[in-house]
């Protein structure tokens, strides 16, 4: 199990927390694993092999000029989503990059956005390298406001020694 799994299992066991509040600790916990996600302020609501989910809320810090939340953070957010998901799914024995990312605007993100990353589970047993996974953005009313992939360049771990 990777340590970013792990710290989602136990910040949301935890008996007098709980897991609401355990889902926040994790969230801030992340952000500091990797400061630059840090700037969307991910709510992570589900995180388990193949796929997480985060939420970003629209507040100032992210808004652009008509007052939705802006591309970038709305990029951040599927790559938060994206990290944690490989972090927790990808095999022990292998590691990843990310090398790109292909996206479309698909409505204006006027509201809190859930950010999804997906991928299947015989994506990550190939020995092709190349792997993508799948993203999107959801507005509180389900409308899709961003779509698209996130290409992974996934590789067998150098031997420590």
């Amino acid at each position: 199990m990777s340590q970013v799994h792990a710290m989602w299992r136990t910040t949301t066991s935890l008996p007098i927390v709980g897991p609401t509040l355990g889902k926040t600790v994790f969230s801030l916990l992340f952000g500091q694993k990797a400061p630059y996600f840090a700037t969307v302020r991910p709510r992570f609501t589900v995180l388990e092999p193949n796929r997480a989910e985060l939420v970003v809320k629209l507040r100032r810090g992210v808004k652009n000029h008509i007052g939705t939340l802006h591309a970038i953070a709305l990029c951040n957010g599927l790559e938060a989503a994206m990290g944690a998901l490989a972090e927790v799914t990808i095999p022990a024995d292998k590691r990843w990059i990310p090398q790109g990312m292909d996206v479309r605007y698909t409505a204006k993100a006027s509201s809190d956005v859930t950010c999804i990353a997906e991928t299947d589970p015989e994506q990550w047993t190939s020995d092709e390298p190349a792997l993508d996974v799948r993203v999107k953005g959801v507005r509180d009313d389900g409308t899709v406001v961003i779509e698209g992939v996130i290409h992974l360049w996934v590789t067998p771990r150098k031997p420590q020694g």
